[in-house]
């Protein structure tokens, strides 16, 4: 049994955005990005960029963000493929209803499971070790409850008997366990989980995975996602944060 997980975080899916061919107006960027220009500007048929500050499309970004002015911002999506992250991160992280997931199913998949180890008890070996305890203990009893629920329910038919087994079962495992979810959402939501995770305030795991995600969206949408800075805070963690107001 593994007693640990790595967070690893992959962009599947952009938004691809064509313009009309006889719209007289160009970008210096492509995908979300210039969706989202291209839906700012459509607002008021600016396509000659009178201001040379929003002229170019980190500029015009870099306005919509700071006026707050977000909405166009919820044409562009993007999705990520997250591995190595506990299904206790998950539960806080489908609280964000703008978001759509698709999560690995702990009834149908049955494989050994990882557990994530939080970062407080992989920095200290002692700890570590009553996690690691803790863990191969419950996984023992999962196992015998298998057995057990197995055998309570011999006289059942054969699929749903399993599938009956497998969801007793798996109520004993502990939301430390590892799992992997497919999450999209318009660029205003996932800037929306960043500002409400991102900080020092936030649970560790969930700030790291947003940090992570914030990375990897900064490298298909960077314009979108220019305003955040990321802080390395003395004890190695690492913080979002905008200074910009951005929700109005």
């Amino acid at each position: 049994m593994s007693d640990q997980n790595t967070l690893r975080v992959d962009v599947i899916a952009t938004t691809r955005f064509t313009p009309p061919d006889d719209v007289p107006w160009s970008t210096d960027a492509d995908g979300g990005q210039a969706l989202a220009e291209f839906a700012g500007r459509a607002c008021y048929r600016s396509w000659d960029k009178p201001k040379p500050a929003t002229a170019t499309n980190a500029g015009y970004l870099r306005h919509i963000l700071e006026v707050g002015h977000l909405s166009v911002l919820e044409h562009a999506q993007a999705t990520l493929y997250i591995r190595g992250l506990s299904r206790s991160v998950t539960h806080e992280l489908i609280r964000h209803r703008h978001l759509s997931f698709s999560q690995l199913s702990q009834r149908h998949v049955i494989d050994d499971p990882a557990f994530v180890v939080p970062d407080p008890v992989a920095d200290d070996a002692e700890l570590s070790e009553l996690f690691a305890t803790a863990a191969r203990r419950t996984r023992e009893a999962y196992d015998e409850l298998i057995e057990g629920i197995q055998r309570r329910l011999a006289g059942s038919e054969g699929a749903t008997r399993s599938k009956r087994v497998r969801q007793a079962a798996q109520a004993l495992l502990p939301a430390a366990r590892g799992t992997e979810i497919v999450v999209t959402g318009n660029l205003r939501a996932w800037r929306q989980l960043i500002a409400a995770h991102g900080s020092d305030h936030a649970d560790d795991e969930l700030r790291e995975l947003t940090v992570t995600c914030l990375e990897r969206l900064r490298e298909v949408e960077p314009n979108a996602f220019a305003d955040f800075v990321l802080t390395d805070l003395p004890d190695g963690r690492r913080i979002a944060s905008s200074a910009l107001v951005t929700e109005g």
